[in-house]
């Protein structure tokens, strides 16, 4: 039991971060566009290519909508709440996993959905192929422990 509650405090976790990082998605941006910064200063994404481009490509589409468009910054407020309360599916799942376990196959069945969703709306959204297969590992990493925590289930069960 004590592995399930730490497997399940691991997910917790990681879907609080995920969550809380999407609201202040430009200041973010902002601070990783320092790192790819040339010599010459420039933020211009026509001025690099690859991940540095992609990161300040992707910086300068939101300061420029934030600007004109901050209304559209509700969206990700609304993606970053709804992986709070994915979160919060997994409190009853702590308390009892057994009666619960339930909750952990849909989070297999999400972080198995978040491989065609990154390839068929990615694509769709012109996002760099390397990029859709960063956000596969966070569907992917998830995957590793809601196994092994079904797999611990099983065991109790069998006793």
């Amino acid at each position: 039991m004590r592995q399930i509650r730490g497997l399940t405090l691991f997910i917790i976790f990681g879907l609080l971060v995920s969550g809380i990082t999407a609201f202040p998605l430009l200041y973010e941006l902002n601070f990783l566009a320092s790192f790819f910064v040339n010599e010459s200063g420039s933020l211009h994404p026509s001025d690099y290519s690859g991940l540095a481009h992609w990161i300040l490509k992707v910086r300068e589409g939101l300061a420029e909508t934030y600007i004109s468009y901050p209304f559209l910054a509700y969206g990700t407020d609304w993606l970053a709440f709804g992986h709070i309360v994915i979160a919060l599916f997994f409190i009853p799942a702590l308390k009892d996993p057994v009666r619960y376990q339930g909750n952990y196959n849909v989070g297999i069945w999400a972080s198995f959905l978040v491989i065609p969703l990154a390839f068929v709306c990615g694509a769709i959204r012109e996002i760099p192929v390397y990029w859709r297969l960063i956000d596969c590992l966070f569907g992917i990493i998830a995957l590793i422990p809601l196994f092994y925590i079904k797999h611990l289930i099983r065991k109790i069960e069998e006793t």
